[in-house]
């Protein structure tokens, strides 16, 4: 059995095994969340119903370590479609209880159910109607009796070998919120297109959001040259605007097709006189083209497929009107 060793001055009386004592806190913290299963009742139900009547906003209180999970449980709930907040109860007993108004549900941490911050907020809740949900590790305590639907997040022992330390309850408690999160995301029916609208700085809000059209190359960026035009045009264009390729257009002002970094390696391949090429003996013909309102995430798997790196953008008439090359996906975050 492996022995951690100390720096002179930092060792303990005696040996310990740390990695015995981290399985000892986990399978602790497992079994807490183990029994929490076994303890889901009408009152959860409750706290779900009465959580997705509400008109207002869910504000979540809890002091210290509580205070930090329920913190974390009004993050979660708000980015999966339930409103929510944290208020501390400290400050709420001095200005921010303006924060809750008639149609929020309150729902309040506190493992031993008596913290005297939160409970001081009871009759002010009791005054203005508002629902009480608590989460305590005690269903007999003063916060469990007084709200309308208890939580028991109670839990055997912590893990911290004095029993003291908040490890267990607070992980506990995390688990708990989850499951209330969950719960209510699915009852709403809340869809990945949801989570995007509510996280647009983050990756999968820019893949679910994202456009071709807020990403393309248009007007004086949008490489174009006319069917029939000498191979040099072409070249210079691609060279002018660095996408990589050029866009060729009919009489009409549709795409005919497109000519591309690869098509010149393959002219390089079968011609030895450039002079006498038009872009139309050339050019890869009808092309890979996209709508301006496909997703950019789509395009990327359009390019994928390809193994190319640009897409002419076209319209419904199939007229260019833009310009996507994989650089833009990249520096966009969507990739």
């Amino acid at each position: 059995m492996a022995m951690t060793k100390f720096p002179d001055g930092a060792s303990p009386s005696r040996p310990i095994n740390v990695r015995a004592i981290a399985r000892r806190t986990l399978e602790l913290e497992r079994d807490a969340v183990d029994a929490l299963i076994q303890r889901l009742d009408e009152a959860f139900e409750r706290a779900c119903t009465l959580i997705l009547a509400c008109q207002g906003r869910v504000v979540v209180t809890g002091m210290g370590k509580s205070g930090h999970i329920g913190g974390k449980i009004a993050a979660t709930l708000a980015s999966t479609g339930t409103p929510a907040f944290f208020v501390h109860p400290g400050e709420a007993s001095h200005g921010d209880l303006g924060m809750i108004t008639p149609g929020d549900v309150v729902l309040a941490l506190s493992n031993s159910g008596e913290t005297a911050e939160v409970t001081a907020l009871l009759p002010l809740l009791k005054r203005m109607g508002i629902p009480l949900i608590s989460m305590t590790g005690r269903p007999g305590s003063t916060l469990a009796r007084h709200a309308e639907a208890h939580l028991d997040a109670g839990v055997e022992r912590e893990a911290c070998p004095l029993d003291l330390a908040p490890t267990s309850s607070t992980t506990a408690a995390l688990a708990l919120g989850d499951a209330l999160a969950v719960a209510l995301l699915e009852s709403r029916g809340f869809t990945a297109e949801d989570f995007a609208l509510s996280h647009p700085g983050g990756s999968l809000g820019k893949r679910l959001l994202l456009t071709v059209a807020d990403l393309m190359h248009t007007g004086d960026r949008l490489p174009v040259v006319a069917t029939g035009s000498p191979l040099r045009d072409a070249l210079l264009e691609i060279t002018r605007q660095g996408l990589g390729f050029t866009c060729v257009v009919a009489d009409d002002g549709t795409l005919a097709g497109v000519y591309t970094d690869g098509d010149l390696r393959r002219t390089l391949d079968r011609h030895q006189d450039f002079s006498t090429l038009s872009v139309d003996d050339v050019m890869t013909s009808p092309g890979r083209r996209i709508r301006p309102d496909t997703l950019a995430a789509e395009a990327v798997k359009l390019m994928e497929d390809s193994r190319i790196t640009a897409l002419a953008v076209v319209d419904d008439q199939q007229r260019p009107v833009g310009a996507l090359h994989m650089h833009d996906l990249l520096a966009a975050g969507v990739i």
